[in-house]
């Protein structure tokens, strides 16, 4: 694959069309601009282009209107090329008010363009927004192009002939604004007119008022075109193998990856959940796949859900649970239940900013430590973390495989920014996943001194697992619980000799895992060097670009991005040794860095961020400047 020599593109110019484009959409939580961001999404992707999106929502669920910390935003970064991340700096920000302005402001490339609604700019919100004079207008802004006019007037004329109110009229400016935005990249609007009528069927006057927005902010920049810095830009489709495409966010690719992992097992499903942010959008997607044996359940708090789940795995369906930070510690108990009982389990783990509440709203990798460690008890579970939107998919295929065939729960690591984020992705073909179907045990498997038939269910396979029994299967009552269970028969005992046993069994079993996985690869460079990037999770993007930016200016520099996290890939310590420094960058204090330590004896180095924002690719290109030149 072709190498690029930076994410962000040059600015826009008419005399030659970037090869990407980064715009980001900022207003009030109450403005539409995540909805705005997913329609232009749409019409990006059916144009062609590879992207990327970022969402930025408020942690509060409805801040007051016009206040800075109300702001949402919505970033895609969309090109001729291969996309990996969302962007660095934004070329055009279009800000729906004065907070919008001054929340992201410092994020624009310099040269960029301000499209900004004057109608908004009045003193009492410019005043929530802490302006002591009205940035349009005091010089502040002269770094930047600036397109200033009254969006909201502009959207209330538009509308006039549907016989809405001023405050319904203005519900529809996110659609002028969308109109102008696909104007101004040369989109087509009829798939956003489509899925208005579609939307608002029952209510073809609400139809037709944002249409008519959206073909009004379309026929400005033609008009604008004529005296200002807006200009039309046209970016080429990006080069793609022949194939079925769609966008897909990470909450979509995980449910999915769970309905596919389901069926490959030849196992219905069964989902308990507890609304939580950002994970409440799985529980969303999944109700509508009931057709494929899927039963979901939104229990009354976390440890109902995660209960729920073990019960249902015990009662011969896969087990699936999922949350955040929060509720992944209220589950904790249950899940060393699911590891005593050695009953297969799916836990979905979709981080957020922490500890307790923390950024609700806001991405980070820092349940790390709860994932690996976070137990009572010699309590280990393998865990996975997914790298981007696309790879959850395949990652929730895997999770499923191993919590059947080694009778265990799994935690599937994802994060905020993967599970809002989209990306294109190739629909795969089902035949090329091989089926890893399940087989209850049907008769006892054990014979006693007498040679007669006996029911050992802790009696363990190659794999070190226990065999799955439906209960009421005939002749195989036997006993489950969390008290610690004898060596074979499952009875309760209590003794050292035992509990040593049984503590190294299952430790042994997850350890083996190691011998079922593939082997750890160069993601990007060579095997052994000056310094290698070692990365997991969704860093993977920042991580690549800027790897690849800085080899294509002859530094010395690979990248390693692990998909299994506990336990590693067999080979792991072997390949990291072979360079000579190791930098971990992460979005929490360092919690991978220490695992590495921990398990291989390297000396990684860490590069943490806890912003709630994820790795920018110049702060990634300047650490690995700076380690090389240590």
């Amino acid at each position: 694959m072709a190498t690029k020599a930076a994410e962000n593109p040059a600015s826009i110019s008419t005399e030659s069309a970037p090869d990407a484009v980064v715009v980001r959409f900022a207003g009030d939580s109450g403005d539409g601009m995540q909805l705005t961001g997913g329609q232009f999404t749409l019409s990006t992707a059916l144009a062609g282009n590879d992207l990327a999106t970022f969402p930025d929502f408020p942690a509060e669920i409805r801040a007051p209107q016009g206040t800075l910390f109300g702001v949402s935003a919505f970033q895609i970064n969309f090109g001729s090329r291969e996309i990996s991340t969302a962007g660095d700096e934004p070329d055009v920000l279009v800000a729906m008010n004065p907070a919008a302005l001054k929340v992201n402001l410092d994020a624009l490339k310099p040269g960029g363009l301000i499209i900004a609604d004057t109608g908004e700019f009045t003193k009492r919100n410019l005043d929530k927004a802490k302006y002591d004079t009205n940035p349009l207008e005091d010089g502040s802004l002269a770094r930047w192009d600036v397109l200033a006019f009254d969006i909201s007037a502009l959207t209330i004329e538009a509308v006039k002939p549907f016989g809405l109110g001023n405050k319904d009229a203005l519900r529809s400016k996110n659609m002028w604004t969308l109109g102008l935005a696909l104007w101004m990249f040369d989109r087509d609007r009829q798939p956003i007119v489509d899925w208005l009528k579609a939307k608002f069927k029952t209510k073809p006057e609400i139809a037709d008022a944002n249409i008519a927005a959206l073909n009004a902010g379309h026929a400005y920049g033609e008009t604008a075109e004529l005296s200002g810095p807006l200009k039309k830009v046209h970016i080429d489709p990006v080069p793609a193998e022949p194939g079925l495409y769609r966008t897909i966010t990470g909450a979509e690719a995980v449910s999915l990856g769970l309905v596919a992992g389901a069926q490959l097992a030849g196992l219905p499903m069964f989902f308990g959940g507890y609304p939580i942010t950002p994970a409440s959008s799985i529980l969303h997607y999944l109700v509508r796949l009931k057709e494929f044996g899927i039963t979901t359940f939104q229990a009354e708090d976390e440890i109902a859900a995660i209960c729920a789940a073990i019960g249902a795995s015990y009662a011969g369906q896969l087990g699936v649970t999922s949350s955040s930070g929060p509720g992944i510690a209220l589950k904790g108990e249950a899940m060393g239940l699911a590891i005593m009982t050695e009953l297969p389990l799916v836990i979905v783990n979709s981080q957020r900013g922490g500890p307790s509440t923390g950024l609700p709203t806001k991405t980070e990798q820092s349940d790390l430590y709860q994932a690996v460690y976070g137990r009572n008890g010699d309590a280990p579970l393998p865990v996975i973390a997914a790298s981007s939107p696309g790879d959850v998919f395949e990652c929730a295929i895997e999770a499923c495989r191993i919590a059947v065939e080694y009778m265990t729960p799994v935690m599937l690591l994802t994060d905020g920014y993967i599970a809002n984020a989209a990306e294109p992705w190739k629909v795969p073909d089902p035949d090329t996943f091989k089926p890893f179907t399940v087989k209850f045990l049907q008769q006892k498997n054990a014979t006693d001194a007498e040679g007669n038939p006996r029911l050992l269910p802790y009696k363990r396979d190659a794999k070190g697992a226990r065999p799955w029994i439906k209960p009421g299967t005939p002749g195989l009552m036997h006993r489950i619980g969390g008290i610690e269970k004898q060596v074979d028969t499952g009875n309760i005992d209590y003794s050292p000799d035992n509990h040593q046993a049984m503590t190294d069994a299952r430790r042994d079993k997850i350890e083996g895992i190691a011998r079922d996985i593939p082997l750890q690869g160069v993601t990007l460079g060579e095997e052994g060097g000056k310094l290698a990037v070692v990365g997991w999770g969704s860093t993977f993007g920042p991580i690549r670009r800027a790897v690849d930016n800085c080899r294509n200016r002859g530094l010395d520099v690979s990248h390693i991005h692990f998909r299994h996290i506990w336990p590693l890939p067999a080979n792991s310590g072997e390949l990291l040794r072979k360079y000579d420094k190791i930098l971990v960058p992460e979005m929490n204090t360092g919690q991978f860095k220490t695992v590495l330590r921990d398990q291989l004896l390297v000396d990684a180095r860490p590069y943490t961020k806890t912003s709630g924002q994820p790795f920018k690719i110049a702060e990634l290109e300047a650490a690995i400047e700076l380690a090389l030149a240590e």
